[in-house]
């Protein structure tokens, strides 16, 4: 059983920047895939991006540049740094790995 918990989702102003973080639970963190996904009212949920146990990203092409993902294995957390955030962006953000998921942090963007 992997328990995921994510902090750092908030309300923020267009063009303000978040940092989200996953912390999880067990020690096959780091043989593991994780993932950040997000999912707006309404909408599908949706990758925005995966780092691999080695150190290998992926994001959604719509995100790149503007959001990065990293992991600290010692912490058994994932990282989410998102910048110039925009009112699209505003969605409850999960991290998830195999079946497992957090139970997400909202992030609103809006002036």
């Amino acid at each position: 059983q992997v328990q995921l918990v994510e902090s750092g989702g908030g309300l923020v102003q267009p063009g303000d920047s978040l940092r989200l973080s996953c912390a999880a639970s067990g020690s096959i963190f780091s043989i593991q895939a994780m993932g950040w996904y997000r999912q707006a009212p309404g909408k599908q949920r949706e990758l925005v991006a995966i780092t691999t146990a080695d150190g290998g990203t992926n994001y959604a092409d719509s995100l790149k540049g503007r959001f990065t993902i990293s992991r600290d294995n010692t912490k058994n957390t994932v990282y989410l740094q998102m910048n110039s955030l925009n009112p699209e962006d505003t969605a409850t953000y999960y991290c998830g790995t195999g079946p497992f998921w957090g139970q997400g942090t909202q992030v609103t963007v809006s002036s």
